[in-house]
């Protein structure tokens, strides 16, 4: 059985950071790709970022959260993280990490198996 447990959200002063962390069981996501969602109150849940398989080093963003946001791996510890600095009001949201049962990135929710169970994230101005 895959989960998919998010942590490290919280409130945080616009300007800070927060780090928030996806650990995975039942599966070895090193060849899947990883990706990170946000939805706030009344909108649609939105594309952050992602990780492409084997390659975790290619990583795409989002144009609302680049140059802010950086996505990481440690397959060691099957967990992936997405370091959120320079936080701004519009970032408020519940977080969602999410794997996809291939190595090829997608900007789209739908294409995404697995999904946590999110964690918020409040940014106060």
């Amino acid at each position: 059985q895959v989960q998919l447990v998010e942590s490290g959200g919280g409130l945080v002063q616009a300007g800070g950071s927060l780090r928030l962390s996806c650990a995975a069981s039942g599966l070895s996501f090193r060849s899947y790709a990883m990706g990170w969602f946000r939805q706030a109150p009344g909108k649609e849940r939105e594309f952050v970022g992602s990780s492409r398989g084997w390659s975790g080093s290619s990583t795409y963003y989002a144009d609302s959260v680049k140059g802010r946001f950086t996505i990481s791996r440690d397959n060691a510890k099957n967990t992936v993280y997405l370091q959120m600095n320079s936080l701004k009001p519009e970032d408020t949201a519940v977080y969602y990490c999410a794997v996809r049962l291939s190595v090829v990135v997608s900007t789209i929710a739908n294409e995404y198996d697995y999904w946590g169970q999110g964690t918020q994230v409040t940014v106060s101005s």
